[in-house]
């Protein structure tokens, strides 16, 4: 039910050592949000070395340190999204990842709504691709606190754009920290999203640590989650108090909602 995201869990480890990491901690998947790094036909070999799977990515985000986290919706950086894309479903197809995060990118808000033009248009250009691929497409709001002038942070924005969209294969990302953050009342908006929830990601909030302090009750929210049919394994994006095994080991929301199998993934 539960697996780690290798971008924040087991970061003592370089990235190609830390798919074995998460095996020895009983994982058969992760979410690895950017593989890029890593040649996708080593990658591949790593991935068979470890008996693990990648369930999501993320498109490229570009230069953090220069202000950047993807381009899906930055007027006049089409060209560079579209590459970031080929690189993403490339990665995607090689190694039968069916999740892929569509970064958005930061905006000045004066642009907002070119902004939100240019992702509709850059994202419906990729829905046949994708669909193709037996891929989902996944748009998530990030809070602003953490992100100031992320383009969509709140839910329903995502909401409308992939109403706007009309695609089956285009999903909500919810991510339970960025959405307590922003919005709040997590079981009303699991209740009102059901249809579009493609991915759910958790994490303490406020400290973003493990999932089991903060102000969110997360077996109300993983019931909630399994009250409206939510099946699909939960990705753990936090980042660990200590070392991620230790963090792990202790985690009991695991156990209190998945008794019988420690990790449940």
């Amino acid at each position: 039910m539960f697996y780690p995201n290798i971008g924040f869990l087991f970061t003592e480890y370089p990235l190609s050592q830390r798919f074995a990491a998460a095996k020895n901690s009983g994982f058969d998947i992760v979410e690895c949000p950017d593989p890029y790094n890593i040649p996708v036909d080593e990658l591949k070999l790593l991935l068979k070395e470890a008996g693990v799977a990648i369930a999501s990515i993320n498109t490229p985000i570009g230069n953090w340190s220069h202000g950047e986290f993807g381009f899906a919706g930055v007027p006049g950086k089409e060209a560079i999204f579209q590459e970031h894309w080929h690189s993403a479903y490339t990665y995607a197809m090689a190694l039968g990842v069916k999740k892929i995060h569509i970064t958005a990118g930061i905006i000045n808000p004066h642009r907002r709504g070119a902004a939100l033009t240019t992702l509709v248009k850059n994202i419906r250009g990729i829905v046949p691709q994708a669909k193709a691929g037996n891929i989902t497409l996944l748009l998530e709001p990030i809070n602003q606190r953490d992100m100031p002038d992320y383009l969509i942070s709140h839910s329903d924005i995502v909401a409308r754009l992939i109403d706007e969209i009309d695609a089956e294969n285009v999903k909500l990302l919810f991510d339970v920290y960025h959405i307590q953050i922003m919005e709040g009342d997590l079981i009303k908006r699991i209740e009102q999203y059901a249809d579009i929830i493609g991915h759910v990601q958790i994490a303490a909030v406020p400290s973003r640590h493990e999932p089991d302090e903060g102000e969110v009750d997360y077996r109300a929210v993983i019931g909630a989650l399994e009250k409206i049919g939510y099946r699909d394994p939960i990705a753990l994006e936090y980042r660990p108090r200590g070392r991620a095994e230790e963090g792990l080991a202790s985690l009991n929301i695991l156990t209190a909602c998945c008794p019988d199998r420690a990790l449940c993934q």
